[in-house]
């Protein structure tokens, strides 16, 4: 394993930190917000799984305001922000399968266990959240999906819609993502919509195609009823990207789902995360 700090200076007050770690043979950036001592009870750490072509730092308003006692994972797939791009496009198995072994690896680093986590997982990171809680039954605790589907088998955003999402066009140029915004982001508003979008990294072509390969040759609609975890279904009324009846259908067929919806659009989560973080953390913290 190696690890290395990208940037020299004093942690911040929170004990955060970023490493890249070998994994797999790939190297792989990520950032661990580790719990507030003084609780008696730690919960589970909590792993945030992002959305296409978004690397770690679109999270970042979400982390500030969870819990402190709460231990947050975040971390940037191959060819996203810091980490080492892919030769090949890796499906939502492997990609889930490095996750559990960039899990593993934690233990070693922050001296906590990393053997079961919660998982959250926004739009595209949905699909990886709910390969983990099949592929790795006994290390998932609560699951929250959040602005996400079944992968290919699901209701599709309309078909201008559909043709934004094709591009990460709205991640380099922002003239563009202001002009996309108006059918991607509704719902938002566009100043929190630029703020989110001025923390992330320049996204490369090769990295957003395999990601869309890996969303294209995947579906766990017919296996939902297969996880087990308690799941919360967290989808926006108005959101075009995710057309909201997709949250019904699997509130109906995961066993243990809860659908709650909120008056906003796609990114209502990292938009107003003072007011759906708390919907969050009430659901993480049940027993």
């Amino acid at each position: 394993m190696t690890a290395t700090t990208p940037a020299p200076g004093a942690s911040p007050p929170d004990g955060s930190f970023e490493r890249t770690l070998s994994v797999a043979g790939r190297r792989l950036r990520v950032a661990v917000r580790p719990a507030a001592a003084g609780t008696d009870t730690p919960s589970r750490p909590l792993v945030l799984v992002n959305g296409i072509g978004a690397s770690l730092e679109l999270f970042d308003p979400l982390v500030a305001a969870l819990d402190p006692h709460r231990e947050i994972v975040r971390f940037d797939v191959p060819g996203i922000g810091g980490s080492q791009p892919s030769t090949v496009p890796l499906p939502m198995a492997a990609l889930t399968t490095l996750l559990a072994d960039l899990l593993d690896q934690l233990d070693g680093l922050t001296g906590t266990s990393h053997r079961v986590v919660d998982l959250l997982g926004l739009s595209w990171g949905g699909g990886i959240a709910q390969q983990f809680a099949l592929q790795y039954p006994q290390r998932t605790g609560r699951l929250a999906l959040v602005s996400t589907g079944t992968g290919v088998m699901m209701v599709p955003a309309r078909l201008g819609v559909l043709a934004r999402m094709l591009t990460p066009r709205r991640y380099n140029d922002p003239s563009y993502r202001r002009q996309a915004g108006r059918e991607i982001y509704v719902g938002e508003d566009q100043q929190a919509v630029d703020a989110l979008f001025s923390r992330v990294s320049p996204v490369r072509p090769r990295a957003y195609l395999h990601q869309l390969f890996a969303l294209t040759t995947w579906t766990s609609l017919p296996v939902l009823p297969l996880i087990a975890a308690p799941t919360l279904i967290l989808a926006g009324r108005r959101d075009p990207v995710i057309p909201v009846v997709n949250a019904h259908v699997m509130g109906s067929l995961l066993p243990r789902g809860e659908v709650h919806l909120h008056d906003g659009g796609h990114l209502g989560l990292l938009t107003r995360p003072g007011e759906l973080g708390r919907v969050v953390e009430e659901f993480l913290d049940r027993t």
